[in-house]
């Protein structure tokens, strides 16, 4: 497309005007005029006039305002599931109590469970079935704990099964797919908040979660010492992923480049040394690709 055809188009405020900050968004399937975002000390928040108006829909149902993910299912827009608990680690995170699910766009909400989780990052629904869904929990952010890695639910979060756990110290990541679901685990440590992650992994599955296969990252970043915030996949092109990725150490922001393979994983290349990429990937940076154009990001 055309770069040109953008020039006239500029970003503007559509509030609310409220403090704090946004970590999670989410749009209706087919409403393009409804939209989700949660706070990280607001609840869930809802318009469905393009921004111009916004109404919480979460207060009086969750006992907790800290929101870390926001998933719509594709297959029943009414079906959205929140992951409480800011997962973007700085000194003045909140916790949550689990994952809350709505069957009736927002008006209604229960909690479904994964409540010492503490710090949900993300939730995947599976895009033809909006009971079967994935969620990449935390831990306690400053702490170890059993409840955290990948968990998947196949009946509407009444229960949940953990496929994804390489230690109490180690954080997962949902890696986007339309086919394969992917998954990593990395940590980031509180102390001089230098990111360390003795735990890191990365694992791909073709088979919705069932079978977990190691995704190595080749000689661009040892596995041990590298951490990603987020990662995607285009439909265009399955076997190539884009990630992230920042070395440990003090000055971890000058070591840090997108990454990626055309294997699903297997091999990893650098791709920018832009200045602009190199913003705390685990908190700021995230990166998607084009469904439809894999080198459009």
């Amino acid at each position: 497309m055309d770069p040109k055809l953008f020039r006239s188009l500029a970003w503007r405020n559509i509030g609310p005007h409220r403090g704090g900050r946004v970590v999670a968004v989410a749009g209706h399937p087919t409403e393009k005029a409804t939209f989700y975002f949660g706070g990280v000390g607001g609840g869930v928040w809802k318009t469905t006039n393009g921004g111009s108006h916004w109404e919480n829909i979460t207060d009086g149902y969750l006992t907790t305002s800290a929101i870390g993910a926001i998933a719509v299912s594709n297959a029943d827009p009414n079906v959205i599931y929140v992951g409480t608990g800011e997962a973007t680690i700085r000194g003045n995170v909140s916790h949550g109590d689990g994952v809350y699910k709505s069957t009736d766009g927002g008006e209604t909400w229960t909690n479904i469970g994964l409540r010492d989780t503490r710090h949900i990052g993300d939730i995947v629904i599976h895009p033809k079935d909006p009971d079967t869904v994935y969620v990449a929990a935390l831990g306690h952010a400053w702490g170890t704990n059993e409840e955290r890695g990948v968990f998947r639910s196949t009946d509407g979060g009444k229960n949940w099964e953990k496929i994804l756990y390489k230690s109490d110290r180690a954080v997962p990541s949902i890696w986007r797919s339309t086919s394969p679901t992917r998954a990593s685990s990395t940590r980031r440590s509180s102390r001089f908040s230098v990111i360390r992650t003795p735990s890191s992994v990365a694992a791909r599955t073709a088979a919705s979660g069932d079978r977990l296969t190691a995704a190595t990252h080749g000689k661009t970043f040892p596995a041990s010492r590298a951490c990603s915030r987020k990662a995607s996949t285009a439909r265009s092109a399955s076997r190539r992923l884009r990630q992230n990725r920042a070395a440990s150490g003090p000055s971890s922001n000058t070591k840090m480049a997108p990454l990626s393979p055309d294997d699903y994983g297997d091999t990893w290349s650098r791709q920018s040394e832009q200045g602009g990429l190199r913003g705390r990937p685990w908190y700021y940076m995230h990166i998607y690709a084009d469904p439809s154009d894999a080198d459009t990001l």
